[in-house]
């Protein structure tokens, strides 16, 4: 069974670090493991999915209005042709964009949940796709210099699709899923706010149905863990993961995602030598 110091640790990283392009699922891996966690048990595994529940609630509350929009936009064109602007292809963008993720992890279940949650894994999936976001930032700043940035009036479905695509790798523990998002939305030319809001968006769709399938899954297991402990972490989860979605739209309207990576660096490359000295186990 879980302690409540345990709930409220996991939830804190899950909080600070669902939205930020860091990896919530590496960070979790590193955090149960100092915990002293068996990071390869599929409660573990499920619980640290299911508190996502917080984020994933902290993201309907901050984006209500703007949700509200694009759902009535996309209610109001499936009927009427006129009525089908920016906002209903914007709707349909996210939908396409949260297909593909949720295919890819139902038949990689048992690898998602099994050998990947290796500490190995995470420690070279931090560094390797830390390439793939300075690649990103570096067409990012070729087409603003070009002026050639689209911004949310100009998403397109493809753009939804071959984000939604990119979307897929964030089942590696250690890649990150707003940072792959953010990365591909930056290579297909949209600007770094519209990219960031988008990552949240595609996150609703992709985080509930990971949640209610492990909750299900793993629903035996999980009642060890304890529900007291669950659901302290969801509500810690909710809290901080509020003030960090807040945060990271200000940092980017003004800012490159190079402190990010730079962090994702440091941090693999210290992982992968406490590995290599045998300081802590991989799994």
């Amino acid at each position: 069974m879980l302690t409540y110091f345990d709930a409220i640790v996991l939830g804190i990283v899950e909080g600070l670090t669902e939205f930020l392009p860091v990896s919530s699922t590496g960070h979790l891996t590193v955090a149960e493991k100092m915990l002293g966690l068996p990071v390869d048990d599929k409660a573990v595994t499920a619980y640290t999915v299911i508190i996502q529940f917080g984020a994933i609630v902290a993201t309907f509350i901050y984006f209500a209005k703007k949700i509200a929009r694009l759902f009535m936009a996309w209610v109001r064109g499936l009927t009427n042709a006129d009525a089908r602007g920016h906002d209903y292809t914007l709707a349909w963008a996210v939908i396409v964009g949260s297909l593909p993720v949720g295919v890819v992890g139902f038949v990689g279940k048992d690898l998602i949940a099994g050998p990947l949650r290796s500490l190995w894994v995470v420690a070279g999936a931090l560094v390797l796709w830390s390439a793939v976001m300075v690649w990103a930032e570096k067409r990012h700043d070729k087409l603003v210099e070009a002026g050639t940035q689209r911004g949310e009036g100009a998403v397109t479905l493809k753009d939804g699709l071959l984000i939604g695509m990119m979307q897929c790798f964030s089942l590696i523990p250690g890649v990150s899923r707003s940072g792959a998002t953010i990365s591909a939305g930056l290579l297909r030319g949209i600007d770094r706010v519209t990219a960031t809001e988008l990552s949240f968006f595609m996150a609703i769709p992709a985080l509930t149905a990971g949640g209610v399938f492990q909750a299900v899954e793993e629903r035996h297991g999980l009642s060890n863990l304890g529900m007291g402990q669950m659901l302290v972490g969801i509500l810690v989860a909710f809290v901080v993961a509020y003030a960090s979605i807040a945060w990271l739209l200000k940092f980017v309207a003004n800012n490159s995602l190079m402190a990010f990576v730079n962090y994702r660096i440091v941090v693999g490359t210290a992982l992968a030598v406490a590995l290599g000295m045998g300081w802590i186990a991989a799994t």
